[in-house]
């Protein structure tokens, strides 16, 4: 098992979930938390602990941030005009690699971010190797032409496992889409109960 698959399972033992969605992946027989303390008892969660699993859960989700990006996205958020909780999940979902991935032209989060990373990835007719860079309403993102026939792409497209959301509009045979819009918290198709609330909270008081 490599290092990266193998924290992914810890992740999904940690929460008890399957966090990306995906069949017969990341979950195990093993009802207790992985590390050398997993099988003791577990001690009712504090206020905070609830808070700060919330927030791990979150990010662990998008998969490629790490704390100071996701701290930062909150901030941007809390400084925006109107609700911390969508401006905070609107920014998320604007990042290149995830639009990459709800456009189902990867397989995983995982994926997206290395994917955009070695330039496989053109919005608005120019390459873009940056997984953090933010799409806006009617970006058009595709897939570069010598890039289509991939075997990560080829997976992808053919799965069941996931829908595009209907805030994107994806051709595909030219393997490229369309950004309509921002979604709402409510848009997002997240596999398990996601909280931001929490999230919110556990920043608010840090």
């Amino acid at each position: 098992m490599t290092k990266r698959l193998s924290s992914k399972y810890k992740i999904c033992r940690r929460y008890g979930e399957n966090l990306w969605g995906r069949p017969k992946r990341f979950l195990t027989n093993r009802l207790y938390a992985p590390g050398m303390h997993g099988q003791s008892r577990r001690r009712k969660p504090t206020d905070y602990g609830i808070q700060l699993a919330a927030k791990q859960k979150l990010k662990g989700y998008y998969g490629n941030m790490t704390e100071k990006q996701f701290r930062r996205t909150y901030e941007e958020a809390y400084n925006h005009k109107g609700d911390t909780i969508e401006n905070m999940i609107g920014l998320l979902e604007r990042r290149l690699d995830i639009t990459i991935y709800r456009m189902k032209f990867v397989p995983t989060v995982f994926a997206a971010r290395q994917f955009v990373n070695h330039g496989h990835v053109r919005v608005n007719g120019k390459k873009v190797n940056i997984a953090s860079y933010r799409v806006s309403p009617e970006d058009i993102i595709e897939v570069k032409e010598a890039s289509r026939e991939l075997p990560l792409v080829l997976e992808a497209v053919a799965s069941g496992e996931r829908e595009v959301p209907e805030y994107l509009e994806v051709d595909f045979d030219k393997m490229k889409g369309t950004y309509h819009r921002v979604p709402s918290f409510t848009d997002v198709p997240y596999p398990v109960q996601m909280e931001p609330n929490l999230v919110i909270e556990y920043y608010s008081k840090a």
